[in-house]
């Protein structure tokens, strides 16, 4: 999942080699923490929240059949 997240994202920022994805996990739930560059933040949010969202929805398709758990992807700086 990590590598799905680094496919999706690094072709939208400026600084690719600062796209980092960490997992956590937990019983019932996994938590992907993704961090770039700040000056991409923007980018990988977009208007809205749209590109958010659309990562988040991809994800979570990828995902929901092969973890069980719930997964959520928070972006941080």
């Amino acid at each position: 999942m990590k590598q799905l997240i680094e496919t999706i994202v690094k072709p939208l920022v400026d600084y690719p080699g600062d796209v980092r994805v960490a997992m956590d996990e937990h019983d019932n739930r996994i938590i992907y923490k993704l961090s770039v560059n700040p000056d991409d933040m923007g980018k990988v949010i977009g208007k809205q929240g749209r590109v958010a969202k659309a990562i988040r929805t991809i994800v979570y398709s990828a995902a929901g059949s092969h973890h069980g758990k719930k997964v959520s992807i928070d972006i941080i700086d």
